[in-house]
């Protein structure tokens, strides 16, 4: 597969995911990726992307017991 950007050669990889919520900054890494090898962009299937929301939605009613900064492991909580 090709980048939408640039056209360059997609790779699969991990990444890590950032999303703020009420003022906080939720950290997720080691998230499965296709990332460019040309221009470094980062993108998600479409199953990825709705596990990450699933995460970001379940972290949401305890995001106030969190410091500023909350790092969630992906495997550990998609699996």
């Amino acid at each position: 597969m090709n980048c939408f950007l640039c056209k360059g050669q997609l790779e699969n990889k991990t990444s890590t995911f950032m999303v703020e919520i009420e003022n906080s900054i939720v950290i997720i890494k080691n998230v499965p990726s296709q990332i460019c090898s040309q221009c470094g962009e980062v993108s998600y299937t479409a199953t990825i992307a709705l596990q990450l929301e699933q995460i970001v939605e379940a972290i949401k009613p305890g995001i106030k017991l969190h410091t500023e900064i909350s790092i969630v492991n992906y495997t550990e909580q998609a699996a």
